[in-house]
């Protein structure tokens, strides 16, 4: 028995030591091409829907790209003198309402978010009589059209005496985005155990300290998934930003509407403003896009 002992012993670290090495690299991931008829199938497929996807971009673009020369006769042909005088054009135009939509845009996605991770939280982590009938209730916020409320909302800005300014818009946002940031916390919550709850509720921390030391830290793919969704939705707004705004705190959607004149269009300037107006949020896709997949499905499993 000693024997074996001391023969198993020296085995252990080193099974161990296989198994923490630093210096053991990760293999790589290979592409190859589809080995069954199903599979080509789906590469076409999706081939299509991407270049069907990726054509009118190329269109805007091209079109923008022309200048006063216009656009080519065929629709995918490349311009034969690009020129950016469009955008120079649609800049001037937009750039007073493309920073009315970042002030709309920034503080009623944060606010909207923050709020909705404590509704996600107490509703998660506290549960109360009642709490999912409340939380069905909230949700119903999420299917009214805003055509259905657009006078009430109206009548309420002017009680308030904010219709027509931009912090009116960001109220209206805020509340508008509290049902679907308070879905997408309160399932992101669901997935984190209870047991670090109570472990800070044994060390002293209170339902608030809780949050704001434990929960909050831990929040950060759930901020990106209801950030992305909310800055979307909010920058690509046009209704309440057309109705609710006076012109001084137009965003760049209801302005660049207004880039169609009543008997002319220059093609050109309004796709050159198109251009800068989708921008902001593909940048936002293309920084935050790899913890999007990520944070939208770490609720899904428990």
């Amino acid at each position: 028995m000693a024997i074996e002992t001391l023969e198993a012993s020296p085995a252990q670290p080193k099974r161990q030591a296989r198994k923490r090495n630093p210096n053991m690299a990760r293999k790589p991931r290979s592409w190859s091409m589809p080995k069954s008829l199903g599979g080509w199938v789906v590469l076409a497929i999706c081939t299509v829907a991407t270049i069907g996807m990726l054509v009118p971009v190329y269109v805007i673009i091209t079109t923008a790209l022309s200048g006063s020369t216009g656009a080519p006769n065929f629709f995918l042909a490349f311009p034969d003198a690009p020129s950016l005088d469009a955008f120079k054009g649609a800049w001037t135009k937009l750039h007073g309402s493309l920073a009315n939509s970042l002030q709309i845009t920034i503080p009623a996605a944060l606010i909207s978010c923050l709020l909705g991770s404590i509704n996600g939280y107490v509703l998660s982590k506290f549960p109360f009589r009642g709490s999912n009938a409340l939380f069905t209730v909230l949700l119903v916020g999420m299917f009214i059209p805003f055509q259905a409320v657009i006078i009430p909302v109206f009548q309420f800005l002017n009680i308030l005496q904010l219709q027509g300014t931009i912090v009116g818009l960001i109220v209206v946002h805020v509340i508008y985005g509290i049902p679907i940031t308070t879905l997408i916390f309160r399932n992101y919550y669901e997935a984190i155990p209870t047991a670090i709850i109570e472990a800070a509720a044994i060390d002293g921390a209170g339902i608030w300290k809780t949050y704001f030391r434990v929960m909050l830290p831990l929040s950060a793919p759930g901020f990106v998934v209801a950030g992305i969704f909310q800055c979307t939705n909010i920058w690509n707004d046009f209704l309440f930003g057309f109705i609710l705004a006076s012109p001084a705190a137009w965003p760049a959607t209801v302005t660049l509407n207004n880039l169609i004149g009543t008997t002319t269009v220059d093609y050109s300037e309004l796709m050159a403003g198109a251009v800068l107006v989708a921008l902001p949020t593909v940048i936002l896709y293309l920084v935050l896009g790899k913890f999007f997949v990520g944070g939208l499905t770490a609720g899904a499993v428990k």
